[in-house]
């Protein structure tokens, strides 16, 4: 008797479940493919995960009937991913960080055991098989781990960002990754097509406020819809100001982290397998430009790098509107030769969406927007002004040798302290368009430097 009352009671409480889910007005919604695609890449894995445990509905939408859910996983927000380097790591064989420490714990096991213990979480889950854009930008992300996402053939990670990471060792993932793009490599391999680490880490994403409490009663609708008013406003004068992608639209310095010694290689060598958020630098004196060979090139005083990392963008020369090796455009320069745009794409996972810029209301004709020169520091060096962006190529100006600056630099300080006069009088002759970072206009009041774009010759 008591079974049949349990049975019976059951069976309400499942009929009731399901009359609930289906008028789910959000279920309802989210059954809607376009709105269940465009919505997720904006949910962290918990959210998902919490959403598909609330009703069998919701399970059966989010981890059965849908592909395409996992796809991109941004741990970024995770807490469990975040590593805390203080603490010791012996601590008796206790479970630490989902790894297990003990006296065979290894450099690589301690550095990556948060982001290992998540991936072991998720594989058991059948969800890792399904990503194919993962976002780790300020974790701690070992070379080693990183090996393992381009060697493991059950993953189908096609986009990985790791910028701005902790405890990576570069010298080991150049190796990885040059030994992954090996010619003898077996087909398909590997299965990273590109790769997120030079630039700095997309911004955060904004947070709805917190509810205010006042007299004992949280008061929270009013507040926070000012709170999101006045955020969307800074948010719509930060997306006017800085308008436009990287490398396109936004001219000057591009990459602001040193540049460690092997990737330009590394680039080379992957050139046709992975890409990057950086491309190589196209200067004339690199052998992988057009222009090598064809033009003079002032010697600069040091070790001369066959290749180099571009970590500038520039538009035409300020005399000539061009460049020796031309300009890098969108739609007619070779794939290799296209840098990875930030943000990382939240709805595609493909290298053409990564690559393709946006349209920018900043300039009238798609072509002019649409091209750039990428440099290394050494082409540009006394040729950019860092104070107006402008600078001048190998074919329209030659820059003095240090013999011939040291003669016309001549110091006279008359009565009113005429100094700069006298010696901007002295360069013009020898028509010197750049001195320390700065072109002859911006150079009395080099103090006013932009923003990001810092110059490494201050005079």
């Amino acid at each position: 008797m008591a079974s049949e009352v349990v049975t019976q009671q059951y069976a309400r409480d499942s009929s009731g479940s399901e009359i609930s889910d289906v008028t789910n007005p959000l279920l309802n919604l989210l059954t809607n493919t376009l709105v269940l695609h465009q919505t997720i890449p904006y949910l962290p894995i918990s959210s998902l995960l919490n959403l598909a445990a609330t009703s069998p509905s919701f399970r059966d939408l989010l981890l059965r009937r849908t592909p395409g859910v996992f796809r991109h996983l941004d741990l970024t927000r995770v807490k469990t991913a975040q590593f805390d380097g203080d603490g010791g790591i012996d601590h008796g064989g206790e479970i630490w960080r989902n790894v297990q420490v003990d006296e065979n714990l290894t450099e690589d096991d301690f550095y990556s055991g948060p982001l290992r213990g998540i991936f072991q979480s998720i594989r058991r889950r059948d969800i890792l098989h399904h990503v194919q854009t993962l976002v780790l930008d300020g974790l701690s992300v070992t070379a080693e781990f990183c090996n393992d996402i381009l060697v493991d053939p059950s993953l189908r990670i096609r986009i990985l960002s790791i910028r701005d990471v902790k405890n990576l060792n570069e010298r080991k993932l150049m190796q990885s990754l040059r030994y992954a793009c090996r010619s003898t490599r077996p087909e398909d391999t590997p299965r990273v097509k590109g790769l997120y680490v030079f630039g700095a880490r997309d911004a955060p994403a904004l947070t709805a406020p917190s509810p205010v409490r006042q007299n004992g009663a949280i008061r929270g609708g009013a507040n926070i819809s000012i709170g999101w008013n006045h955020r969307s406003q800074h948010a719509l004068k930060e997306s006017i100001h800085n308008e436009g992608d990287d490398w396109y639209h936004k001219k000057g310095r591009i990459i602001g982290r040193h540049i460690a010694d092997g990737w330009a290689e590394t680039l080379l060598d992957c050139r046709e397998v992975i890409r990057f958020d950086a491309v190589l630098c196209t200067g004339p004196r690199h052998q992988n430009s057009p222009a090598f060979g064809k033009i003079r090139v002032t010697p600069s005083g040091g070790v001369e790098s066959p290749w180099g990392v571009a970590t500038f963008a520039l538009g035409g020369c300020a005399s000539c509107g061009s460049a020796p090796e031309g300009f890098t455009v969108h739609g007619q320069s070779s794939p290799e030769q296209l840098p990875l745009l930030a943000p990382v794409p939240l709805h595609s996972s493909t290298i053409k969406a990564a690559t393709c810029p946006t349209p920018s209301v900043s300039f009238k004709k798609s072509e002019e927007a649409h091209k750039f020169v990428p440099r290394c520091l050494e082409c540009i060096r006394e040729r950019y002004c860092f104070s107006c962006d402008q600078w001048w190529c190998e074919a329209c100006y030659q820059v003095p040798s240090r013999h011939e600056l040291n003669v016309q630099h001549v110091h006279i300080v008359d009565q009113t302290n005429g100094l700069v006069d006298h010696e901007l009088a002295a360069f013009e002759p020898s028509n010197l368009k750049v001195r320390n970072g700065y072109c002859l206009s911006c150079y009395p009041r080099s103090t006013k430097r932009r923003p990001g774009n810092q110059n490494p010759f201050p005079p």
